[in-house]
C-alpha cells in the first residue's frame, strides 16, 4: 500500500471515529438513571381524521441496558394495553405487549417489529433505544434543520442488529448535541421521518417535548407531546418485569 492510499485509509478511519464520537456524546448528554412522563398522542390519518390517545411511560437504566414500560390510559378501548421493552447493548430489544381484554401477553417477534404500534405511526422498533454501539456511522456533511446547524450523519445497523431499516440519517444539533431529526430508509426509500422539537433543558438534559413521526407509506403522522416529564425519579427494577406488565 503506497503512502497516499495509506493516508486516505487512516483519514477515513479517523473521520469514522470522529463521527461515532459525535453520536456517543449526544447519547451521553441525554443519560439519566430513570425517566417518566405522561404522553398525549394525536394520530392524523391521510384523510385528516384525528384520533387522540394517552399513555404513561417509565424507564429505568442507562442506554443499552435500560427497561421501559408504556401503558395506555385512554381512550377506553385501549386503556391498560401496555408494552415492556428490555434493551440490550449487543442486539435488538426484547418486547412484550399486554392486552387486558385477552388477559395475556405476547412476545413481539423480530419480524413483527416493523408493524405499527397500536394505531400510531411508531413501529415497535421505533420505540426501542438506539444505542451508539449497534450502528456504523458516516458523516454526510452539515445542514440547517429548523434554523439550527446540524451534523448530517448516516447510520447503518451492524449485523447483530435486526432492523427493518437498511440505513438512517441523523441530524444532530452542533451547539447542544441533540438529535432533532431521524430519516429512516429501506434501501433508498424513505419509510419514516421522526422530528424532535420544543427542546427544553430539564435537570441539565436538553429534551424534546414534542415528537412527530411521519409514515411515508401511509402519508399519516403521529404527534407525541411529553407532559409532567421527570428524570432520575426513584424506581424499582421489579416494576419492569412481565409480572409488573400484567398487574397494570
Amino acid at each position: 500500500m503506497n503512502r497516499f492510499v495509506f493516508g486516505l485509509v487512516v483519514l477515513g478511519l479517523a473521520q469514522a471515529q470522529d463521527v461515532r464520537q459525535i453520536v456517543a456524546e449526544s447519547q451521553k448528554r441525554s443519560q439519566s438513571k430513570s425517566e417518566q412522563y405522561e404522553g398525549t398522542i394525536e394520530v392524523f390519518g391521510s384523510s385528516n381524521k384525528v384520533s387522540l390517545k394517552h399513555w404513561e411511560f417509565e424507564r429505568i437504566g442507562s442506554f443499552g441496558v435500560s427497561k421501559s414500560i408504556l401503558r395506555f390510559t385512554a381512550p377506553a378501548e385501549v386503556k391498560g394495553v401496555a408494552l415492556l421493552i428490555v434493551n440490550h447493548p449487543d442486539r435488538s430489544s426484547d418486547q412484550w405487549m399486554w392486552t387486558p381484554a385477552l388477559e395475556r401477553d405476547r412476545h413481539i417477534a423480530l419480524q413483527d417489529r416493523s408493524t405499527r404500534f397500536f394505531g400510531t405511526d411508531f413501529s415497535f422498533e421505533d420505540l426501542e433505544e438506539r444505542d451508539v454501539n449497534q450502528f456504523d456511522y458516516k458523516l454526510l456533511g452539515e445542514e440547517l434543520v429548523d434554523g439550527q446547524q446540524c451534523w448530517k450523519i448516516e447510520s447503518k445497523p451492524k449485523e447483530a442488529k435486526s432492523s427493518q431499516y437498511t440505513s438512517a440519517v441523523l441530524f444532530i444539533r452542533k451547539d447542544i448535541y441533540v438529535g432533532i431529526q431521524i430519516e429512516s430508509y429501506a434501501k433508498d426509500k424513505l419509510v419514516r421521518r421522526i422530528r424532535y422539537s420544543d427542546i427544553q433543558k430539564l435537570d441539565d438534559i436538553w429534551t424534546a417535548r414534542t415528537i412527530e413521526v411521519y409514515d411515508a407509506n401511509r402519508k399519516s403522522r403521529t404527534v407525541l407531546k411529553l407532559e409532567k416529564l421527570k428524570y432520575n425519579v426513584p424506581m424499582k427494577d421489579e416494576n419492569f418485569t412481565l409480572e409488573a406488565l400484567r398487574r397494570g
